[in-house]
This record gives C-alpha cells, structure tokens and sequence, in this order.
C-alpha cells in the first residue's frame, strides 16, 4: 500500500483501477448461467436437482424448512449470539420504520379524486450464501424491511453445509427476522428457481441479497422477469481524516472491508503526511494478528492507497467522484461535512462510528451500491419492497373542462385514437 500526494490526476488514477474490477462479466460465466437457467426454466426442480448434485456433491435429506421449524435453531446457537442478534434486530427495525410511506388520497371541490396505494410486494427471495461466506447479517437486513414494507411472504435459498445440514447461525437469524420458509439450494438454479417458480419453490417478484460471481450473473440476467436489488461489486471503503484522527483506528478500519476479499478496496484521504505513515506502520504492524492476512494484504497492494490532500474539500471532492460503498469521515467536526457529501452508500461520522457498527448493530441498512453506483443507487430499504399504484376520478363535467387542452396534446403527439377517446364522450 503506497502513499500519494493528490495533484489532480494520481488521486483520479486510482478511479481509474477501481473501474477495472467492475467490468463487463466473463463470457463463459454468462453462458454457463444462462444455460442452468434456461434449464431450470424447462425442467424445474429436476434441473435445481441436478445442478445442486453438480455442484454441491449432494442433496441434503432435508430441502425445505418450514417456519415453525426454524424456532428450533434458535437452542442450537449461543446465547450471546441470539441476544445480539435481537439486539440488532431492534436497531435495524427501529430506523427502517421511520421510511415507511403512506398511501394518500386527494379529494377536490370540484368532485375529483386522486390518490396513491402503496402496498408491500407479495412474495420476496432472500439469497443468503453459505460456507466461509456465511453472515447470519445479511438476513436480519434483507429480511425486517421486507416486513415492515408488508412483504406477504418472505422466502430464504441457502446452499447447505457438506454434510448436507443448514448452518444454525443463519437459521437462528432466519427465525428472528421472521423469514417464512428456507429452501436449502444455492447458486444460479437457486436464483432462476426463484425467479420462474418450480413445482416446490415458489416464484417471487423480488431477488435480493449477496453472492457470488455465478448468482450476481443469474440476478443481472433475469432483471426483468423479475425485480433484484442491485449487482453488488466488491466492497469498498473511503476514509477521509485529519490530524485527530487515530492512526491505529484508520488501520483497522481500512483492513476490515480489506478482508472481505482480494478485489475489495480500501483508501485513505488525509491532509497530515504524518497520519499517513503512521497508518501505514500500523497496517503492517496490525494485520500480523488478523485470520484473512493474505487476503487482506493481496487487496491493500493492488486496490488500496493512501492519499495526502491540500484539503477536507479537496478530499470530499474526491469523495463525490468516487462514489463509495462507505464513507468514514474521521475528522474533528464531521457534521459540518455530512451536507458536502452528495455521493456514498453509508456515511460514518467521526471516529467512534466505525464502519462495522453499520454491518451488524446501528440501525441503517448495509445493502450498498458499489462500484460508483452511489451516484445513483441508494441503500436497501423499505422503498425496496414496495410497489405503488395511483387512481384518477373525474366527473362528466370536469372531463369536459379539460377536454379540449387533451385533446390538443393528444393530436400533437399524432395519437388520434387517443384524442377520439375524449372526444366520443361528449359526442
């Protein structure tokens, strides 16, 4: 990880990399998903089966667990587990309700009516991966604004452990979160089973959650037939800091989305050359004792830098043009800053709101545009899960006051049955 003086075009080069892990997917991954899902189309759960067989080595003696079954989890994990799980639950549900959106109704003097329903999606798929990849998170974030959006049915695809059994942590958070069923499948055929229907898993309207290369490609091409979250990139975090800032906290921070994975990217924004080494000590000094050391040092060397800036303004700039995942602001007044912020997933204020604490307790949803899709993405939320429908009424007498400037618009547009429509009325 190397340490840069922004003049304008270095600090924009490391934009530059970073869009490289964001390109177009491999052609033989895109053929071999479109293929599992044109089978799984064709063939339902034989194809899941087969491809389950395939790539897992078996099909677990148990495909399906219904509600009342997931309770049982909750006695096969830890106490302290589940407590910070409830825990979590009330954080994340208590800032997610305050989104929730209200139908409404407009009634005129003149006898018109219009309005807006809004109403909760009926059937939801919760994408949650297993093995190492495995975050119990994810489900209570995907799943509580689902509920609160009024989601009918919120149902769970999860790749079973080897030995064909369901990892309890994620079943336990399946349970609290409220999930309805849990089919045990992963991978494309999971996705595209959720996204047809078979003869055992139901067909859903919305796809969301995390997974690997193979289930991202399986979201991205069945956009359409059915709704999906986003296509999640490799995670990010951008720290702008000061000379308050604590160097040992700056390291750690930096390598906790480091660890994610090899394409993970982790950057500095400082104005102290000072901080900058200081980081840079405690990097090498501090992931001598972290489990993901390899993984974390692969991704530090080819998508982490350190950048020393004139500037707050000139790093928020930067900030804005890279558009992260998350945003710390380690700095001494970080919400005279929050209002310069116009592009990032999550924004982390001052130096005792690590980004961890988004992952798992604080409240705010940790589904995230990445890749620079911040400038247009927002968080998951209970937006997410809603769809809206509006009403018009008009009386004989008002339709005839604005027939004519419809009419007029109608014609314009070289509509004429349109125009006619109006126009019979008062014949």
């Amino acid at each position: 990880m190397k340490i840069t003086k922004a003049n304008g075009k270095a600090e924009y080069a490391v934009i530059e990399n970073l869009k490289k892990r964001a390109g177009e997917t491999d052609s033989k991954i895109v053929d071999i998903v479109s293929h599992i899902i044109n089978e799984v189309k064709e063939n339902g759960d034989e194809a899941v089966l087969e491809y389950t067989v395939r790539f897992d080595g078996s099909v677990p003696k148990k495909t399906v667990v219904e509600k009342d079954e997931l309770y049982t989890y909750l006695s096969e994990v830890d106490d302290d587990f589940k407590n910070a799980l409830i825990r979590a639950k009330k954080n994340i549900k208590r800032f997610h309700q305050r989104q929730a959106q209200q139908s409404f109704m407009i009634t005129e003097e003149n006898g018109v009516i219009m309005g807006q329903r809004v109403r909760g999606l009926n059937r939801v798929g919760i994408y949650v991966p297993g093995g190492t990849a495995a975050y119990p998170s994810s489900v209570l974030m995907n799943a509580i604004p689902a509920k609160i959006a009024g989601v009918k049915e919120i149902i769970m695809v999860t790749p079973p452990a080897k030995d064909g059994k369901p990892n309890p942590q994620i079943m336990a958070a399946a349970a609290i979160a409220g999930v309805d069923r849990v089919f045990m499948v992963g991978g494309a055929q999971a996705v595209a089973a959720l996204a047809y229907g078979t003869e055992k898993i139901p067909k859903v309207d919305k796809i969301v959650g995390p997974g690997n290369i193979f289930v991202a490609t399986a979201k991205r091409l069945l956009y359409g037939i059915v709704d999906i979250d986003m296509v999640a990139g490799p995670s990010e975090i951008l720290i702008v800091a000061d000379k308050t800032a604590d160097p040992a906290f700056l390291a750690a921070d930096l390598m906790s989305q480091a660890e994610h994975d090899k394409l993970a990217s982790a950057i500095l924004l400082t104005t102290s050359t000072d901080l900058a080494k200081q980081t840079l000590h405690e990097i090498e000094k501090q992931v001598k004792r972290l489990d993901r050391q390899a993984i974390i040092e692969e991704s530090l060397e080819n998508y982490g830098e350190i950048i020393v800036c004139e500037s707050l303004e000139q790093a928020l700039s930067f900030a804005n043009e890279l558009a992260p995942e998350h945003l710390e602001l380690c700095i001494s007044e970080p919400l005279k800053y929050i209002g310069k912020v116009d592009n990032a997933g999550s924004v982390f204020l001052g130096n005792w709101s690590p980004e961890p604490l988004g992952d798992y307790y604080a409240g705010p949803n940790h589904v995230l545009p990445t890749s620079g899709t911040a400038r247009f993405f927002s968080p998951l939320s209970v937006d997410s899960f809603i769809k809206k429908s509006q009403f018009i009424y008009y009386t004989c007498a008002e339709l005839r006051n604005a027939k004519d400037d419809i009419i007029k618009l109608a014609e314009s547009e070289g509509l004429t049955a349109h125009a006619n429509s109006i126009k019979v009325r008062f014949e």
